[in-house]
């Protein structure tokens, strides 16, 4: 799975990376729902498939 890295900022905004390169800057409510869901969860590997839909990079080409 893709290595994002998830950065909540004093403004309330979510930056993405992957990389070292920002690959979206998430603001307002879908903010505040993707930082709640980071912090709740199970592992890893469900961070990961959290920030994957929220760039949506999630389910392209052949991936099942």
């Amino acid at each position: 799975m893709s290595d994002f890295t998830a950065l909540v900022t004093r403004n309330d905004r979510v930056l993405v990376t992957r990389e070292g390169r920002t690959v979206a800057v998430i603001a307002g409510v879908p903010a505040e729902r993707l930082a709640r869901g980071l912090s709740s969860a199970a592992d890893e590997d469900a961070r990961q498939l959290l920030l994957a839909r929220a760039t949506g990079n999630y389910k392209r080409g052949n991936e099942r």
